[in-house]
């Protein structure tokens, strides 16, 4: 008989027995993500990250899990219920603690309940999501939340009850073109010119863009690329810092192989650049800054040169974050 287990650090687990019930899906859900945002701090306590994974076991080997945490906020969530936090307030409701399920700070749809691949994925997924409902009863939190789930976990949620939530984000994915200019001929003319002047300006302007992956990346790379998301949240008088310096060195350390960089640089010095994850067909956007302003760098950089690079290298989707249609 299964039994269950709450974790309240990753590292209680190896890390090729988590990633093994990962398999292929999202990166973020790995061990190597997940704990180095533990160890490095931006995930705790005291920032209101409060792991509690729970993980169903046979004996000794782990063939189930979903990363769980007590949250005492709805920041870095992505998922905006601050309105039901408000009602729950003037109702006399203690909204806070919730439990969530889901990646911090990633708003990246992927698989939330893990299961190993020799396992009927939906008795895991029942079984996890029927132990969150008697964890937030028998603890008296207000709410448990699954962000970002697959559709077919949605289902099994909405049939032990959950309410279910609809989002919109816009990704792009290759509909057969096999270069740059062939996708840009499937958009509207006025699209096409515009694109063409604006990566056109980029070069009259002295910018050129350098892509690192992987084992590409330079150590010493990773502190101007926390410079460069510290940059964008300084410039947003909205910007709220989640992350640290020791998190991009442990990604450094443990995900290096995970990461794709892209690097605007102009007379061989770095003025922007994108962090970028790739696993498999598919190019995930997460942090974007720039030194200095450039005319047309952001959309450049995080786009134009990012949906290149897809096509360049059979990557068959590209989620470049939160953004809009844009």
């Amino acid at each position: 008989m299964p039994t269950l287990k709450i974790i309240g650090r990753l590292n209680e687990i190896e890390p090729a027995a988590w990633d093994a019930i990962v398999g292929s899906e999202s990166p973020f859900l790995e061990w190597g993500w997940l704990s180095a945002l533990e160890d490095s701090g931006c995930v705790s306590r005291a920032t209101g990250w409060l792991p509690q994974h729970l993980t169903l076991w046979e004996g000794t080997r782990l063939i189930g899990a979903c990363p769980l945490y007590v949250k005492g906020h709805s920041h870095g969530e992505f998922v905006f219920d601050h309105g039901w936090a408000d009602a729950a307030l003037r109702a006399g409701i203690r909204y806070y603690p919730k439990l969530l399920v889901g990646v911090p700070f990633t708003p990246a749809a992927g698989r939330r309940f893990l299961s190993a691949p020799d396992v009927e994925p939906g008795l895991v997924r029942r079984s996890l999501a029927q132990a969150l409902r008697e964890i937030c009863r028998e603890n008296g939190f207000s709410s448990v939340h699954v962000n970002f789930c697959e559709p077919e976990e949605a289902e099994d949620l909405t049939a032990l009850g959950f309410l279910r939530r609809t989002g919109m984000q816009f990704q792009w994915r290759n509909r057969g073109w096999q270069c740059f200019d062939e996708y840009l001929e499937s958009l509207r003319s006025k699209r096409r010119i515009q694109i063409k002047r604006e990566r056109r300006a980029l070069q009259e302007q002295g910018v050129h863009v350098e892509v690192r992956c992987g084992a590409e990346i330079d150590t010493a790379l990773l502190l101007p690329m926390f410079q460069l998301y510290k940059s964008t949240i300084d410039k947003l008088y909205w910007g709220r810092q989640y992350l640290n310096l020791r998190l991009f060195e442990l990604l450094g350390e443990r995900w290096r192989s995970r990461l794709c960089f892209f690097l605007a640089w102009r007379r061989e010095r770095l003025v922007a650049g994108t962090f970028t994850v790739r696993k498999g067909s598919t190019l995930y956007g997460r942090y974007w800054g720039a030194f200095e302003p450039v005319r047309y760098l952001h959309f450049n950089l995080c786009y134009y040169e990012s949906i290149d690079y897809c096509l360049a290298n059979g990557i068959q989707r590209f989620e470049p974050g939160a953004g809009g249609e844009f």
